[in-house]
C-alpha cells in the first residue's frame, strides 16, 4: 500500500534543518535494496516513489528555509506533477508552491487541473478533481451613493490564504476628467496602467500609505505603470484637476470580487472551508466583516455597508496641503 502523505509529513518533520549539520540525501541517490523476487522488485520501485516524493517534499521546504523561493517552487512544483499523488498532499504543497513562485518573482506553471489519487482498494488509480464552488450574492446600502463599487475578499481561518498571483491589469483611464473606471480591485503585486484619453495634460498620485506614489504629469495618448506591493484601499487624484478622484483596492487574497451597481457580485473556484468575509465600500467608514462556510449547498450573501462617510473638507495636493478647484479647467 502506498504511504500517505501524512506519513510523508512525519519524514518532513525528522528532516535536518539547513543549518544543523547533517548531510541531506541526494535526490538522485538510488536505494540500496536487493531485487532477487517480483515481490522484491515491487517493494523497491514503492519505496523509491516515496523517496522521490519525500526529497521534492522536503526539499522544497529547506530550500525555502535558506529563501531559495525559485529551488522551493521548482521542487514543489514537480511534485504537484507526480502521478498517483495523494489529495491531502496536493491541498498542503498548492499554496505553498504558488507563494514560493511568487517570492522568486515570476509565475507558476500551468499544473493538472486533475488530483490522480490511488485508493487503498484498486489497483487502477482514480481521477478525483479538486473540489471548488461559487461564492455569490447582494451587497445593499452604501447610503445616497448605493453599493455599487463594493470589493468583497474572502480570507480563510482554517487555514493559510494563499497571495494573489501578480498581474498587468487593464488600463485606469483618464477621460472627461474622470478615472474610469471610478472604482478597481487589483490583486496585491498588480502592475496597473493609467492611460490619458483627455486632450490635455494629467497627474495621477496617491498620499494613501504605503501605496503612495506620483507619476508626473503626462500628455494626451501617454500612459504610465505603478507597482501596488501592500494590500488595502489607494485613493487616486490628479494635482491638475482638483474635481477628479477614484479608488483602487489592492486584495491580498486570490478570492475577492467588486460589486455592480446594483451590488450583485459573484466569486468563483473557492476551496471549501472556513472564511471571514471582509467588505470595504468607499463611503463607509468601517470595514464588514462576516462568516461564511463554503462547502456543498447555498453559498449565498447578503451584506448590508453604511454609507456614514463625510466627503473631506478639501482635496488635497501632493503635499497634502489645500488646495482650490480649477474652475473650467
Amino acid at each position: 500500500m502506498p504511504m500517505t502523505s501524512v506519513a510523508l509529513m512525519l519524514m518532513l518533520a525528522a528532516a535536518p534543518k539547513p543549518d544543523a549539520g547533517v548531510p541531506w540525501l541526494g535526490e538522485s541517490m538510488p536505494l540500496p535494496l536487493s531485487v532477487r523476487t517480483p515481490e522484491d522488485l515491487a517493494f523497491k520501485a514503492a519505496a523509491e516513489r516515496q523517496y522521490l516524493l519525500f526529497n521534492l517534499l522536503a526539499g522544497g521546504k529547506v530550500a525555502a528555509e535558506r529563501g531559495d523561493f525559485d529551488g522551493a517552487a521548482t521542487r514543489w512544483e514537480a511534485l504537484l506533477r507526480t502521478p498517483a499523488l495523494p489529495a491531502e498532499l496536493v491541498a498542503l504543497v498548492t499554496p505553498l508552491a504558488r507563494d514560493a513562485r511568487a517570492r522568486a518573482g515570476g509565475e507558476a506553471p500551468t499544473l493538472p487541473d486533475p488530483v490522480v489519487t490511488m485508493t487503498p482498494t484498486d489497483a487502477e488509480p482514480a481521477v478525483v478533481k479538486a473540489q471548488s464552488y461559487a461564492v455569490s450574492g447582494l451587497i445593499t446600502g452604501g447610503g445616497t451613493h448605493g453599493p455599487g463599487g463594493a470589493v468583497i475578499v474572502l480570507r480563510r481561518t482554517d487555514g493559510s490564504t494563499p497571495k494573489p498571483r501578480p498581474t498587468r491589469v487593464k488600463a485606469v483611464l483618464q477621460k472627461d476628467k474622470r478615472f474610469l473606471p471610478h472604482v478597481l480591485a487589483v490583486p496585491q503585486g498588480a502592475t496597473v496602467e493609467f492611460r490619458n484619453e483627455d486632450e490635455l495634460f494629467h497627474n495621477v498620485f496617491s498620499l494613501s500609505k504605503p501605496n503612495d506614489f506620483d507619476l508626473g504629469l503626462y500628455k494626451s495618448g501617454a500612459q504610465r505603470e505603478q507597482v501596488f506591493a501592500t494590500a488595502g484601499p489607494v485613493h487616486l487624484l490628479c494635482n491638475i484637476h482638483a474635481s477628479m478622484n477614484g479608488w483602487l483596492y489592492v486584495s491580498d487574497s486570490p478570492w475577492f470580487a467588486q460589486a455592480d451597481g446594483q451590488g450583485r457580485f459573484s466569486l468563483k473556484n473557492v476551496p471549501p472551508g472556513q472564511y471571514e468575509v471582509e467588505v470595504w465600500h468607499e463611503w463607509s467608514t468601517a470595514l464588514v466583516k462576516q462568516q461564511l462556510k463554503v462547502g456543498a449547498g447555498s453559498n449565498e450573501l447578503t451584506i448590508a455597508v453604511d454609507g456614514d462617510r463625510r466627503a473631506p473638507a478639501f482635496v488635497p495636493d501632493k503635499a497634502g496641503k489645500q488646495r482650490q478647484p480649477q474652475l473650467g479647467y
